[in-house]
């Protein structure tokens, strides 16, 4: 059982993979009805309200903006193509640092890695992702020991993950771990 309702924030953005954000907007959801009624309140966080362009031209729109979102007790950042604009957005890895800093967790779902790395947020961690950017995680992360063959790995407050599936994966683990 939890020992209070936890916030989710799910960062979205252009070219988010939809199931790196929606697998676990799913879990964490519906968890929170059946499993542990009230234990998570699950929303989706975008730099503005215009709705987000996710990969192969899904739509979604976000239910907070970066400047008007709540504290978020757990935050997630999915992957996709749009992670490689992000990382070098300040506006997204400034935030992502300063909201990661009172969180209680911080998960990334495959590619969702390359910013918690751009942020600083691997050092001296253990960390996976899409096997398709493990060299590239190496080299963003020199500071971290990235693995290849792991679904997630979980260091406490940060939690990473592999690619797509993976990130449901990990969600249930957390859920497990919380409740």
């Amino acid at each position: 059982m939890a020992d209070r309702k936890r916030n989710v924030g799910i960062v979205i953005f252009d070219g988010v993979e939809v199931l790196d954000f929606a697998g676990p907007y799913e879990v964490f959801s519906v968890a929170g009805e059946v499993s542990d009624p009230g234990a998570f309140n699950v929303y989706l966080i975008a730099e503005s309200k215009e709705a987000v362009a996710g990969r192969n031209d899904f739509r979604v729109v976000p239910h907070h903006t970066f400047a008007q979102c709540p504290k978020c007790d757990i935050l997630l950042i999915p992957g996709g193509p749009g992670t490689r604009i992000e990382e070098n957005r300040p506006e997204m890895v400034d935030w992502v640092a300063a909201r990661a800093e009172p969180a209680e967790l911080v998960l990334s779902v495959c590619t969702g890695a390359r910013i918690l790395a751009k942020a600083g947020l691997l050092d001296g961690l253990e960390a996976t992702t899409h096997w398709v950017s493990i060299q590239e995680l190496k080299e963003m992360a020199p500071e971290a020991r990235i693995y290849d063959d792991r679904r997630f790995v979980d260091n406490g407050k940060v939690v990473t993950s592999a690619g797509v599936s993976a990130g449901i994966d990990m969600s249930l683990h957390i859920v497990a771990r919380l409740c």
